[in-house]
């Protein structure tokens, strides 16, 4: 198997109608009331409320000062895409502050898929978008120029699904898949676990688990329209696992939400290191007994990692990074 891959898709959705169990493979929850979705400095969140009469209630709420600044009623039941199991964060709120996508309630289960985009500086709709078939809201470019979409293969069968995007300013689905740029690559299936973007909000970088277990890493350049998937080692414990970029965004560091580190990824060569409080030992020798075993487990991961250099090189130069 690959450690990189170039991604046709990215892995089942950022959002869902309902907040139901999160199953392999299953969409993520559309919240309403909770903390919403937060602005890039954290100072303001916005917070979708139904009030009871088939509309809904987006509020401007100021942590600062404690209180309800601005808000506005827009009709039909929209709420705030989320990533995340246990402590899920909203999505939908562009890098510059100035547009918020909301999704359907009835989300990727309906045969038409609604999002309401709002202009939340005057607290105003901008558009509805409804889009026939099942799609599921993804990410936005920096400038809300670009909105990414996942489109399944109906209200039906939300295991094969591919990425659109879609041009808010000419206000249509652009034509086209996001796909392997090297090779047909087959679309991918997982549950997205947790996210962090780019100061610039130009990358987004989502931590998913496939049916089977495997972990990856999804990085979407929200600009250039790009996908890049990186292969992760098994481990049980996904859900305490936490991103964030250092080393002025060079490495994407994956690690337990104490901040204790697992590895680290270099962005643009995509390769996976290990800090050396944390190599994984467990992981290599897990299932094996008798320590010269081991060593052959720790033998084969070297070579992996040396076949995987010229992968790794390929990709740095598509991005331009390398």
């Amino acid at each position: 198997m690959r450690r990189l891959t170039l991604c046709l898709a990215v892995a089942v959705g950022a959002l869902v109608v309902a907040p139901t169990a999160l199953g392999d493979g299953a969409p993520l929850p559309i919240t309403e009331g909770g903390a919403g979705v937060a602005s890039h400095d954290g100072k303001l969140h916005y917070v979708t409320v139904t009030d009871g009469r088939g509309g809904t209630l987006v509020e401007r709420v100021d942590l600062a000062h404690g209180g309800v600044f601005g808000w506005n009623r827009f009709e039909g039941s929209w709420g705030v895409p989320t990533v995340g199991t246990g402590d899920p964060t909203g999505q939908g709120l562009s890098r510059d502050g100035r547009t918020l996508v909301l999704a359907s309630t009835a989300g990727p289960y309906a045969s038409t898929s609604r999002f309401l985009v709002v202009d939340v500086k005057r607290m105003r709709a901008v558009r509805t978008i409804a889009l026939h078939g099942s799609f599921s809201f993804d990410a936005l470019s920096p400038n809300a120029s670009k909105m990414y979409l996942i489109q399944y293969a109906s209200a039906g069968d939300l295991t094969r699904y591919i990425v659109r995007a879609y041009d808010l300013r000419a206000n249509q689905l652009l034509p086209g898949k996001i796909a392997d740029r090297s090779e047909d690559e087959k679309s991918m299936a997982g549950s997205a676990m947790t996210r962090t973007t780019s100061a610039d909000g130009r990358w987004v970088y989502t931590l998913y688990q496939k049916p089977s277990g495997e972990p990856f890493v999804h990085a979407l350049d929200t600009v250039g329209g790009a996908a890049y998937c990186v292969d992760l080692p098994r481990n049980a414990g996904l859900g305490s696992i936490a991103l964030s970029l250092r080393n002025r965004e060079r490495t994407l560091a994956v690690h337990w939400r104490s901040g204790r580190p697992w590895l680290d990824v270099a962005v643009g060569t995509w390769r996976i290191s290990y800090p050396r409080a944390s190599f994984p030992w467990t992981w290599v020798g897990a299932g094996i007994g008798g320590g010269i075993v081991l060593l052959a487990a720790g033998a084969a991961l070297l070579l992996r990692r040396r076949r995987g250099e010229e992968v790794d090189q390929n990709a740095g130069q598509e991005l331009g990074l390398a």
